[in-house]
């Protein structure tokens, strides 16, 4: 259900019938913060499509507990990856975590900031980056998975944003491609011309 929201407010955005994708209202009633832009270069943070061991599950309120971020599956010794062009705002360690963050280009004041951990850094901060650039690999130990993964998040100055809503569509919905009928096309007869 949650993918093919996404998926109609991508395509929307996308195809010009909203200007950009809208994150829900924050439950204490303050307004949201500055939207997503719509997803062009973007790429998963780890190679091929990650299963997502937990999604984004903001908190009721600032201090309140909640998942600001989505975990992805990840070996250890994996490449990280950046989703989308930018610079990198840090790389070092955090709480004894390894972290990168990218501040993402063209996409407002404040800008749209990814993050991820546990990282072993390649990058240093001030250092440009595109899409799908190895920004660092995942570190052994430090994750706060049951099983290995990658910790991705998304903020725009203090407010943290659910990551998938900077894919796109056919990056995020899972399941076989489905094919659609084409309705008013008639089919070919018989002896006719092409």
């Amino acid at each position: 259900m949650r993918a093919k929201r996404y998926a109609h407010l991508v395509t929307a955005a996308l195809l010009g019938l909203c200007p950009v994708l809208t994150p829900a209202g924050r439950a204490d009633g303050a307004p949201s913060p500055a939207p997503p832009v719509a997803a062009v270069g973007r790429t998963w943070p780890l190679p091929g499509r990650p299963p997502v061991l937990r999604a984004w599950d903001p908190p009721p309120s600032p201090y309140a507990r909640g998942h600001r971020g989505v975990d992805l599956a990840a070996a250890p010794g994996a490449p990280v990856l950046a989703v989308a062009a930018g610079r990198v705002s840090y790389a070092g360690r955090v709480a004894g975590r390894g972290v990168v963050s990218v501040e993402l280009d063209g996409t407002g004041d404040p800008p749209l900031r990814t993050t991820y951990e546990p990282v072993r850094p390649s990058v240093r901060k001030g250092d440009p980056v595109t899409a799908g650039e190895v920004v660092g690999t995942v570190e052994p130990t430090g994750s706060h998975c049951p099983v290995r993964c990658v910790h991705w998040g998304l903020r725009r100055g203090e407010a943290y944003l659910d990551p998938l809503s900077i894919m796109p569509p056919w990056l995020v919905n899972e399941g076989p491609s489905v094919l659609l009928p084409v309705l008013g096309v008639p089919l070919p007869q018989p002896g006719g011309t092409p």
